[in-house]
């Protein structure tokens, strides 16, 4: 199977409700947007998986240690960012993106508004900023390992270290990104940033996600288009698609996979009004106008129930129903194909198009050796094995459970009936 997958695309791992989104732009330059480390969730229905060490493991080697290009963090919530302080030991981080709320929330914010894992990442942030400063007055260039790009703006800038950084040390909506860590992917990486606006950055962390649309693009021209939200709601992301359609960048709306925001909560279409959540048809709209044949949405969260409960978090089923309206498939990340056993998605760009690989297309644990073996042209199928490992973990994990049966089929059982099945695996193509 290795053969035959392509050698870049996406990885979107099983891990619960959370983000893991791996990258893969060439064998050796490889991208980390958020992290959810099941072994270090304090939800007593996630599993003891750890996402770190299976990350470690499909990641390429630069000195004998493990070589990870960029880490985006979108913000600063948990279950984007746990693990960080564990891979930041292990693996050698070339460059990390962060937003300035980081620094504003770091320094006032209670010590239970910001997880361990936030502050190991802010604090690395910081470490990057006096390290690029004292290379570049030395008159040399930051090393891989030090460099750093603040994603956004603050009103509070000139209160913070980051603001002497120079430009091409930042970035922000209407800005591209080509280069990653000093490695120029011009021409097949692209990550085009639409958020955090500066009229947000004093809102809900949440509202100050990084948002941005990655392309990649194939030797022989083929692209693969991929809508990145972070846990932006209704409001933030209509401002995307108005401000980009007002200036004539539609091309920048447009995806072949959309990440659906804050793990498919319904926040993102419906509002309240009068105690009642009202959809908000605007951006629904928005959303189908911009898709590309053949678009898809994936969900990373836990089991979509058939039917929503009051204050209960995404994902939502609502949310569900409507990305189900524009799409022909949503794909949820722990019930791909099987919620006994899940499996990454895997979206790959080669020769044929973009397309999403059925599971079969995932390579087994030796296939991903053998080809770990010949390195070359190989890396999204070590990547898409490890993050198989992890579901088939979460599968073995849940059998040994106390209770005798796995508890996610028992929680579709009671919610789909005993008669329902999870959907079977299909792709796309052009």
């Amino acid at each position: 199977m290795a053969d035959d997958l392509s050698d870049m695309g996406v990885v979107f791992w099983p891990v619960g409700t959370g983000d893991s989104t791996t990258i893969v732009v060439s064998e050796n330059v490889v991208v980390q947007v958020d992290l959810h480390d099941l072994a270090k969730a304090d939800d007593d229905a996630n599993p003891e998986v750890p996402v770190v060490d299976r990350l470690v493991e499909a990641l390429p080697t630069v000195g004998g240690r493990p070589y990870l290009a960029v880490f985006v963090l979108t913000h600063a919530d948990k279950d984007h960012c746990l693990g960080f302080a564990d891979l930041l030991d292990k693996v050698d981080i070339g460059e990390l993106w962060a937003t300035p709320r980081l620094w504003c929330e770091y320094e006032q914010a209670d010590d239970d508004k910001l997880c361990e894992d936030a502050r190991a990442f802010q604090t690395e942030a910081e470490r990057r900023v006096r390290a690029v400063k004292k290379a570049l007055e030395e008159g040399q260039e930051p090393a891989s390992g030090d460099r750093v790009v603040v994603i956004g703006y603050d009103t509070d800038h000139d209160k913070h270290a980051y603001d002497e950084l120079p430009e091409q040390y930042k970035s922000g909506p209407g800005k591209s990104i080509t280069t990653l860590d000093r490695h120029p992917c011009a021409g097949r990486f692209e990550a085009f940033i639409h958020a955090p606006f500066a009229a947000d950055c004093a809102a809900e962390r949440n509202d100050t996600s990084v948002a941005m649309q990655v392309t990649l693009t194939e030797t022989d021209g083929e692209t693969g288009k991929i809508l990145l939200l972070g846990d932006l709601a209704h409001e933030t992301i209509m401002k995307i698609f108005t401000y980009s359609e007002k200036h004539d960048r539609e091309h920048r709306l447009e995806w072949d996979v959309l990440l659906a925001p804050h793990h498919c909560s319904k926040k993102v279409m419906f509002l309240p009004q009068d105690g009642k959540d009202v959809l908000q048809k605007d951006i629904m709209d928005a959303f189908a106008r911009h898709a590309r044949d053949g678009a898809l949405v994936v969900s990373s969260s836990g089991v979509i129930p058939s039917s929503d409960e009051p204050r209960k978090n995404p994902p939502h089923r609502k949310a569900a129903d409507e990305y189900e309206d524009i799409v022909e498939e949503l794909i949820c990340t722990m019930e791909w194909p099987d919620a006994d056993a899940p499996a990454p998605v895997v979206f790959a760009v080669d020769a044929d198009g973009a397309r999403v690989l059925r599971e079969a297309a995932v390579p087994s644990p030796r296939a991903a050796a053998e080809a770990k073996a010949l390195r070359h042209g190989r890396r999204l199928a070590i990547v898409a094995s490890a993050a198989a490992a992890v579901g088939r973990d979460i599968a073995a994990t849940r059998r040994q459970d106390s209770g005798g049966t796995d508890r996610i089929r028992a929680a579709i059982t009671a919610d789909r009936g005993a008669n329902t099945v999870a959907p079977p695996p299909v792709g796309f193509g052009r």
